[in-house]
């Protein structure tokens, strides 16, 4: 099937994949009085004097804003609002199906960060979350570090939900190969928000030998025309000062994660990896290296962004969850250790891991009670009271 072509087929027909419809029913002059005026004018009164009362009398409790620039679109790039809103219709239906939140897309004509930064606060009170979404690093990093004070989760998922489903993967891969995290080398080609939020995860889980490889080449000390960002990673990752390109980072390495470019990866560098090596090549549609060149070149385990391949390493086995658990606990925003509990959370899915199968399948229905139950404990042992 030509997924594509069938696509915009079903779009057409369809208008698009989200609609609004009512919880309470209108239908007698009653009706309409209870659900609009008079009657909602003590409901109004009853948030006016008590803005809590907002969670409990509204559907802001379970409503999640799907917040993008248009600016980091998938594969895509900068397409600009209008193009990005199929993919933020696309997150919406999956919210609904998979952990039942009400989320509404929201597509902005704007890429400057304090214009966003604004917009999301004038629209906070209406929302229990806020998931920005293909925003570009390295602006996302401002945006998202700037909103956490609004009382609400605020989750850039290209950033968290990639960590999460990346260290669900590694935590399953090491045990398949017998590794320890803390005596494992990691390779990042990427270092863009997944790459950088994703380092971040790993570290705080253990892991101590870290290389961030971007489009120049390795991230290191000597390197003049680094971002304030990558900069700041130096403090955690690189710890020999290595110099050079994605292939001599990879010489000896454990783990491979490409969060980058398709073909970015050649069978030899994979050859120059360590015995049983970790492969795990996200670049979509096309990953850095396919699959059977990375296992025929001796990688053990293969994971890739794709649904047609085993191992698919995808924010929607994340974002679901993660925010059903903080609306139910009523969280202010998304700790680490929740990131860190959705991750034990979804890697524990997988009863016995194998090469084949480290990961849970995106589908599952399991995958979003478990995160969210793991994020919403995350916050209450954080917060007990």
């Amino acid at each position: 099937m030509d997924y594509g072509q069938e696509a915009i087929v079903q779009h057409r027909a369809s208008r698009g994949k989200v609609s609004i419809a009512p919880k309470m029913k209108v239908e007698t002059l009653e009706d309409l009085s209870i659900a609009y005026t008079p009657g909602v004018a003590s409901v109004c009164m009853a948030i006016a004097e008590d803005k809590s009362e907002s969670y409990q009398l509204t559907n802001r409790a379970n409503t999640v804003a799907v917040i993008t620039d248009g600016s980091a679109v998938l594969g895509l790039g900068n397409i600009g609002p209008e193009a990005a809103m199929p993919v933020m219709e696309g997150k919406s239906i999956l919210f609904k199906n998979l952990a039942g939140v009400d989320a509404i897309p929201i597509c902005l004509d704007t890429q400057d960060n304090d214009t966003i930064i604004r917009t999301v606060r004038a629209l906070a009170p209406s929302f229990g979350g806020i998931n920005l979404e293909d925003i570009a690093a390295p602006r996302c990093f401002e945006i998202e570090d700037a909103l956490q004070d609004l009382g609400i989760p605020v989750f850039h998922d290209d950033q968290h939900g990639t960590a999460i489903a990346v260290l669900a993967a590694v935590i399953n891969s090491l045990n398949v190969t017998g590794r320890r995290i803390e005596d494992t080398k990691f390779v990042f080609s990427g270092a863009g928000a997944g790459g950088i939020a994703s380092t971040k995860l790993l570290l705080d889980y253990g892991a101590q030998n870290i290389t961030l490889v971007d489009s120049t080449g390795i991230i290191q000390r000597d390197r003049t025309n680094l971002t304030p960002v990558k900069t700041s990673m130096l403090d955690t990752t690189n710890r020999d000062n290595l110099s050079g390109s994605l292939s001599d980072a990879l010489d000896g390495a454990d783990v491979f994660i490409g969060l980058s470019v398709a073909e970015a990866v050649t069978p030899e560098m994979v050859s120059s990896m360590a015995r049983d090596a970790i492969v795990f090549a996200m670049a979509n549609p096309i990953p850095e290296i396919m699959p059977s060149s990375a296992r025929d070149a001796g990688a053990r385990v293969v994971g890739t962004g794709r649904s047609d391949f085993p191992n698919q390493i995808n924010n929607s086995l994340v974002f679901p969850g993660v925010f059903r658990g903080a609306l139910d606990a009523h969280a202010t925003r998304v700790s680490t250790k929740m990131k860190l509990a959705a991750a034990e959370a979804l890697a524990e899915l997988v009863k016995e891991p194998t090469a084949e199968n480290v990961i849970p399948w995106s589908l599952d229905r399991e995958v979003p009670q478990a995160v969210a139950q793991a994020t919403a404990k995350g916050w209450r042992d954080e917060n007990p009271d």
